[in-house]
């Protein structure tokens, strides 16, 4: 399958805050309470949202790069590229998501120049991690979001 990556608009950015994910993915859903405000959010190109599209147009995916993909709690001190990756409710565990996190790794390959990967993933996700260090990551460290401490997991790859 292939995929092409074009910054956040406004009509994506609306579509993708409407997603719902099944539980327990639903601590996915984004829950904008200002929902303006997190649709000019996103569409601000200083914080680095993408669209994912299938080769048809159909939006199957976003992506984030730097801060926004970093968990309020975690260490964020060494050097590295941070990689926030949400898929499409209906695309989620189907067997895809290494393709999916293939080419979004080559999107950050080409667009954002790094020695050093890192992607935070919920403590409960064991289908994301699965995916994650088939992709070559490797578990560094856990930690409990702020505030409601939550358990969290930093995995690193070296470009």
């Amino acid at each position: 399958m292939s995929f092409e990556f074009y910054p956040m608009d406004d009509k994506r950015a609306r579509a993708i805050l409407a997603w719902r994910y099944p539980s327990p993915y639903n601590c996915y859903d984004l829950n904008a309470e200002d929902f303006e405000g997190t649709v000019a959010f996103f569409v601000d190109p200083e914080n680095a949202y993408y669209a994912i599209t299938d080769r048809l147009g159909k939006l199957v995916g976003y992506c984030c790069f730097g801060a926004d993909a970093q968990v309020p709690g975690g260490d964020y001190g060494a050097a590295a590229l941070d990689i926030g990756l949400g898929a499409h409710p209906d695309l989620t565990g189907q067997g895809q998501g290494f393709t999916f996190v293939s080419a979004c790794l080559e999107f950050a390959r080409q667009a954002y120049p790094a020695r050093m990967w890192r992607v935070t993933i919920a403590g409960f996700n064991r289908r994301a991690r699965r995916v994650w260090e088939k992709a070559g990551f490797r578990y560094a460290v856990s930690f409990r979001r702020d505030p409601d401490q939550e358990p969290f997991d930093i995995l690193v790859r070296e470009v």
